[in-house]
């Protein structure tokens, strides 16, 4: 599988990543087995990076990391999580050195280990991109061993072009997709200039793009697909990207005659992420062995025709640009 530096970290990655928050919950029941099964195998077919966070199952998906990787020993891949989402309530002035410390020591029990390859600001409000006393206490948390290196998570392209002006700041996790491409226009070239990771986040769009979806589709009571539709537990952008239901069906038959003959319309939509260099690594996630095998092999695609990215790009620009390219 292709790997490339993660920014300036000087650690080596594969592309294609494992995304964690299903294995934690609010995707529907998913096993403990299912789950170990899921990582397992993402880990088998070649994957060195996982992406989690302390609030995915209120630190669910770090103990099933732990757990899986003391079962495989050898060499251990970059895991990578988050922070600052279980402030209650979620405001900027809760972001201190002293929480934020309180919960990476907390992810360092649940992943078992001495020290967290990254740990990202978890989307925290905007205003704490601006804030130097919250970058300042990361410098001296990493200084004393507990972090490797930090990053942050974020909902919108100008917090990601806030957060890289700060030197400590050695990734941006942010939604790239199908139906999300500003980051694209706007921030990569940025964070390829400063030498920033990027970690491309629900890139399959809350599953949208597997083109497996319909209109009588039924998500689970606990299914964030069936309860933040308009952003009333956390920011609507995670839930289908965005883009309203039906909209975004209509976007899928669109796309749909664009994926090779034999290929699935989930790889494709992987691989078009994959196409702009900026990107470190894409982090689709896996309920079930079969989805994570199915991800993997998408990094081993053949590059996408330049006709085909301009036909991607007109059934953004038509269908999707006018709902979430101002909000994004």
């Amino acid at each position: 599988m292709q790997t490339n530096p993660f920014g300036r970290t000087g650690q080596t990655v594969t592309r294609l990543g494992f995304g964690a928050w299903a294995i934690g919950g609010t995707w529907g029941e998913v096993t403990l087995d299912e789950a170990k099964a899921a990582l397992h195998a993402a880990l088998d077919a070649g994957v060195t990076f996982i992406d989690t966070a302390d609030v995915y199952g209120d630190g669910r998906s770090e103990r099933i990391i732990r757990e899986v990787l003391a079962e495989r020993g050898g060499v251990r891949p970059f895991v990578a999580t988050k922070a600052g989402r279980r402030l209650n309530p979620h405001v900027a002035s809760a972001y201190t050195g002293a929480a934020i410390e309180a919960f990476i020591d907390r992810s360092l029990t649940n992943l078992g280990v001495e020290r967290l390859d990254l740990v990202q600001l978890h989307c925290p409000p905007t205003p704490v991109y601006d804030d130097p006393a919250m970058f300042a206490a990361l410098d001296a948390i990493k200084a004393k061993g507990k972090i490797a290196d930090y990053g942050v998570s974020v909902e919108t392209v100008e917090e990601a072009r806030r957060a890289i002006r700060w030197p400590g700041v050695v990734s941006v996790q942010i939604i790239y997709n199908l139906f999300r491409q500003r980051p694209a226009e706007v921030f990569f070239r940025e964070a390829e200039a400063a030498n920033v990771a990027v970690i491309a986040r629900v890139p399959l769009a809350s599953g949208l793009l597997t083109g497996k979806m319909a209109r009588d589709t039924a998500f689970a009571a606990d299914d964030h697909r069936s309860f933040n539709r308009n952003g009333e537990a956390f920011d609507k952008g995670e839930t289908f990207s965005g883009v309203p239901y039906d909209l975004a069906l209509e976007a899928v038959e669109a796309l749909r005659p664009l994926v090779p003959q034999g290929q699935a319309m989930a790889a494709f939509a992987l691989r078009w992420i994959l196409m702009d260099p900026a990107v470190s690594v894409v982090i689709p996630g896996a309920k079930s062995p079969a989805q994570a095998r199915a991800n993997a092999e998408a990094a081993n695609l053949p590059p996408l025709s330049s006709e085909v990215m301009q036909a991607a790009r007109e059934v953004y620009d038509r269908l999707i640009r006018p709902e979430v390219h101002h909000l994004w």
